[in-house]
């Protein structure tokens, strides 16, 4: 059996505990993690900012007793500050001064990533905020109970940006976001469909500016005003949702990286260093679309990568899949799914890319309660391979994507689905639903 260290405990590293202790019985587990809290969901922060939830208590579904009831040893808000992978020896300081040092069989490393906070002239004003960790949501929740602070600035309209801004404004806040790119959502959908968001913010007052960069912050203690490269816009809170990095440094270059910094891996979780694994969002994926490692920040894609290393670190030989990216944002009912790669992304990764794209009713005519659904499937004109699909509606079409996501794993053809059996009842859907006319309007 075999001595076993686990270098941090959210999402990735949670899921790799419980899969050791669950399914190997006699290795000794212990675990480093520099925060106070551990499996923290910060997809639903959004909802508790913004009121759509009684309170954080939900957001966890694990803990530090709870792992050490499965026999794992848990020391927490202590941070590890070096490793000698040569010697296999772990270095980690607690919140008290205690120092430890632990030798390695393997390790697993699920150091996860930092939010990216870019060096603008006044950020160190009052007000100016992240949003990652529980205690970001927490300060900014308590900082929202100034009836000084009308003004909020999120600056990053990917999902937690667009997230955060729904969240602002149903605290009754005056909300702009400000981004580099052209519209939001940029990463994920094509501008047919960034367009409904675009569409859904303005309709619920949240002012979208694209095309901008952060200058400067200006105020006296706390924030008061964003200049950007087009414009001035009032803040007395700013959110900074630009991004995250890899957190990689502990590693203090011994390990191959990506060219983003993560630490590069093979498909069974380890990294260039035998018996040393990464996992979740301090690591690299392996990306189905493009059929090479690439970057991909998801809790599900931490969550199996965990699963992973925790079988191939006790013996079990297991390698990914591979990932579609497949994501989702639901903001004030319109939802948004997607999964692979968008049109613009498949043309400048090479591909000779097409589109086919349908809209219709989710259910017969006749059904009075009834939703609109937009899709659009991507593919490769020369092989028909499906590469990614995007969906719009305000009823929940999300368990689609699914299917997508693994036509896009096993290579399926948009051909295939032309004559699908896909069931039909009127409750449910249309007999020429929405897959099988756009599968069909294929070229």
């Amino acid at each position: 059996m075999s001595k076993i260290i686990v270098i941090g405990a959210n999402h990735a590293g949670t899921a790799t505990i419980n899969t050791i202790l669950d399914n190997y019985s006699g290795n000794e587990v212990i675990v480093f993690d520099a925060n106070s809290n551990i499996s923290f969901l910060g997809c639903g922060m959004a909802l508790w900012i913004g009121r759509q939830i009684s309170g954080p208590e939900g957001l966890f579904y694990s803990n530090k007793e709870l792992l050490e009831e499965k026999g794992a040893r848990i020391y927490m808000e202590t941070p590890v500050y070096d490793i000698d992978f040569s010697n296999k020896m772990v270095y980690a300081k607690g919140k008290d001064g205690t120092e430890y040092k632990e030798s390695y069989d393997k390790l697993i490393l699920a150091t996860g990533s930092l939010p990216i906070v870019p060096k603008i002239e006044g950020g160190d004003l009052k007000n100016i905020q992240l949003v990652k960790l529980y205690q970001n949501a927490q300060d900014v929740i308590e900082k929202l109970k100034d009836d000084t602070i009308k003004d909020i600035v999120v600056v990053g309209a990917g999902y937690i940006g667009v997230e955060l801004a729904e969240a602002f404004a149903r605290c009754n806040k005056n909300v702009t976001i400000i981004d580099m790119a052209d519209t939001c959502l940029a990463n994920y959908y094509d501008k047919e469909f960034t367009q409904l968001m675009e569409e859904q913010l303005k309709s619920h007052k949240v002012s979208l500016e694209c095309n901008q960069s952060v200058q400067r912050f200006e105020g006296t203690d706390r924030v008061e005003r964003v200049i950007t490269n087009k414009g001035e816009y009032k803040a007395d809170m700013v959110i900074l949702a630009i991004g995250f990095s890899p957190n990689s440094k502990i590693a203090n270059g011994s390990l191959e990286l990506f060219r983003n910094g993560a630490f590069l891996v093979d498909k069974c979780q380890q990294t260039s260093i035998p018996d040393v694994y990464a996992i979740g969002d301090c690591a690299t994926v392996y990306d189905n679309t493009i059929d090479a490692v690439n970057y991909i920040a998801l809790a599900t894609n931490a969550v199996r990568s965990g699963i992973i290393a925790a079988h191939n670190v006790c013996g079990t030989k297991l390698e990914t899949v591979g990932v579609q990216g497949s994501n989702a944002i639901s903001i004030w009912g319109l939802n948004l799914i997607s999964t692979g790669l968008t049109l613009q992304k498949a043309l400048a990764n090479g591909y000779e890319a097409e589109v086919t794209d349908h809209e219709a009713l989710q259910k017969p005519a006749f059904i009075e309660k009834n939703n609109s659904v937009k899709i659009r499937i991507v593919y490769d004109k020369k092989t028909r391979v499906i590469l990614g699909a995007q969906l719009a509606s305000d009823y929940d079409v999300s368990m689609a994507i699914h299917m997508f996501s693994l036509a896009i794993e096993e290579k399926v053809t948009i051909d295939k689905l032309k004559l699908l059996d896909i069931f039909f009842l009127p409750h449910f859907n249309q007999p020429y639903n929405y897959i099988t006319m756009a599968a069909l309007k294929a070229k």
